[in-house]
């Protein structure tokens, strides 16, 4: 007996696929509706109620206290810095060194290559890692976090295959015009790899706001620390420990679902205006290898 309908698509399938769908993205947005509505409630109702969507009575007291913490709003402040400049050391670097890669006429492309490939493989571990920034002189400096980072070796090779598929007639063109070889990767190079420059931006954006491993193993200063150290503080300690402000308003948990969201909240609006980019940079980038 023939299933399909006029489309040739069986509405069985298409119906068990749909109710997949749907019952993932309740199982995905029940516990952020359960942070985000926690975040608004008082403590009472968080601790009598347990589970909830809708708080019985709203409150931004949370929020108000985060704000007006000098701890978290130093470490937000780090994340930043840390982010914005890791972010543009990680691009302009794995740009220029993808370009050159790119290039069949480079001298010992195959064997960079191959050491690329190699460190994405085997790395070279956290005590060899940490004696490098040491006798660098790198310690409790932002430094050690942007260079141990600056390159991702998987961001790396699937940008050189971007740079490879742009035709070669568009630079030769561009060098017989009397353009250079900086001029020509930073104006016309660079513009036409917009899809793949924005998706590893965002790669390594997350990657730098999240840092939290290396802050804690290159930063000894409490003051330097990024906004990942200061959620671990705040989420695992005992509450005995907790910091208590003005009033005796304390880490909450209340105060801990907002500190999550005020986390997420930044990739989460930058993420949408970067998504129509995202797909295509990296299918381009992944077809030739």
């Amino acid at each position: 007996m023939n299933t399909f309908d006029s489309r040739g698509k069986d509405p069985l399938f298409t119906g068990t696929i749909y109710g997949l769908l749907v019952l993932t993205l309740l199982v995905i947005l029940a516990p952020f509706l359960y942070v985000v509505a926690s975040s608004f409630a008082t403590e009472q109702e968080f601790v009598s109620r347990g589970f909830f969507i809708f708080p019985h009575e709203w409150t931004i007291e949370a929020y108000g206290y985060l704000l007006s913490n000098d701890n978290f709003m130093r470490s937000f402040r780090n994340a930043v810095t840390i982010t914005v400049t890791g972010t543009a050391i990680n691009i302009v670097l794995t740009s220029l060194m993808a370009y050159g890669l790119s290039k069949n006429w480079l001298k010992g492309r195959r064997t960079i290559n191959f050491m690329v490939l190699f460190t994405m493989i085997f790395a070279g571990g956290m005590i060899p890692t940490y004696l490098v920034v040491k006798e660098l002189g790198l310690l409790n400096s932002y430094w050690a976090l942007y260079l141990t980072g600056a390159i991702a070796p998987f961001n790396l090779i699937v940008m050189r295959s971007f740079f490879q598929n742009i035709p070669a007639e568009l630079e030769e063109s561009a060098k017989i015009d009397g353009c250079s070889e900086w001029r020509l990767f930073w104006q016309i190079v660079m513009p036409l790899s917009m899809p793949a420059v924005v998706t590893f931006t965002l790669f390594y954006a997350v990657h730098n706001w999240n840092t939290y491993f290396y802050a804690i193993l290159f930063l000894n200063n409490s003051h330097d620390m990024p906004l990942q150290v200061f959620l671990r503080q705040m989420l695992i300690e005992s509450d005995s420990s907790m910091e208590v402000g003005a009033g005796g308003f304390s880490y909450t948990p209340a105060v801990k679902m907002a500190a999550v969201l005020i986390t997420a909240f930044p990739l989460l609006v930058v993420y949408p205006f970067m998504q129509k980019y995202f797909n295509k940079g990296m299918l381009m980038g992944s077809v030739k290898g």
